[in-house]
């Protein structure tokens, strides 16, 4: 259905942005920092803002907001909406509990994966990893399974929209290596990512497809990067992840 212009509610998708510019890598912001997020001006970032913190989704210090545990109303009450979380998350703790791992599943939002689902094991990353929680898709193995079976147009769109950022020294950057490795994703059926995100881990992903063959979300193993082989966690957590994908495939429509 066509949406006259007529009927946006400006003031509401503006507010919705300055949310949005609150991330895990920027939780603490000042008008200005949010602003140049938000690509709006200092004086419609500043009403969005304090609008938040009377209505208690932000804290306001006097110079920096953060945004409140009310906030997470708006995504927990979305997620509990959806279907997909509630289908796979009894397997993820299947598996989560067999392999020995952190197994996730999450989605393809733009030029970003949101975690719907997770069975946390052990804490192999910094930050704390929940449903909601986003990472770039450029350099995750659940981003390159969902960009692969993005096609190659729409990820080329995807990456030369993203903020290529080194996080590590292990972590490309160039979008004609990463459209190869991307390819490459397509062809084998499953990512596997050694130090990108963050050093000290490395996650093996396949995609969770439909009966009818369409990609739905991805699903990973998140364990600590260590000696073992590239071959070795292939043979180790390939098989359990493929069957998990097999078995959700008759559930998910």
């Amino acid at each position: 259905m066509a949406v006259k212009e007529r009927d946006i509610m400006g003031g509401l998708a503006k507010g919705l942005k300055v949310v949005e510019a609150f991330t895990a890598e920027t939780p603490r912001l000042s008008i200005s920092q949010a602003s140049e997020i938000a690509g709006l001006d200092r004086a419609t970032t500043r009403r969005c803002l304090l609008t938040l913190a009377e209505l208690g989704y932000c804290a306001y210090d006097g110079k920096f907001f953060t945004v409140t545990p009310r906030v997470l109303r708006l995504g927990t009450g979305c997620l509990a909406a959806m279907p997909l979380p509630r289908i796979v998350q009894p397997f993820l703790d299947l598996l989560s509990e067999e392999i020995g791992q952190s197994t996730s599943v999450s989605i393809l939002d733009e030029t970003e994966i949101v975690y719907i689902a997770r069975a946390a094991q052990r804490r192999v990353m910094s930050i704390t990893l929940m449903p909601g929680s986003r990472l770039p898709a450029y350099c995750t193995s659940m981003g390159r399974v969902l960009l692969a079976a993005a096609g190659e147009e729409t990820a080329l769109r995807l990456l030369q929209a993203s903020q290529l950022v080194a996080r590590t020294d292990y972590t490309v950057t160039n979008i004609d290596a990463l459209m190869v490795e991307i390819a490459k994703v397509g062809e084998r059926g499953f990512a596997y990512i050694n130090q990108e995100v963050e050093i000290g881990l490395c996650s093996l992903a396949v995609p969770l497809k439909a009966a009818n063959g369409r990609t739905l979300a991805a699903l990973n193993v998140g364990l600590a990067a260590g000696k073992a082989t590239m071959a070795k966690i292939e043979r180790m957590y390939l098989p359990p992840l493929l069957r998990t994908q097999s078995e959700l495939r008759q559930s998910l429509i």
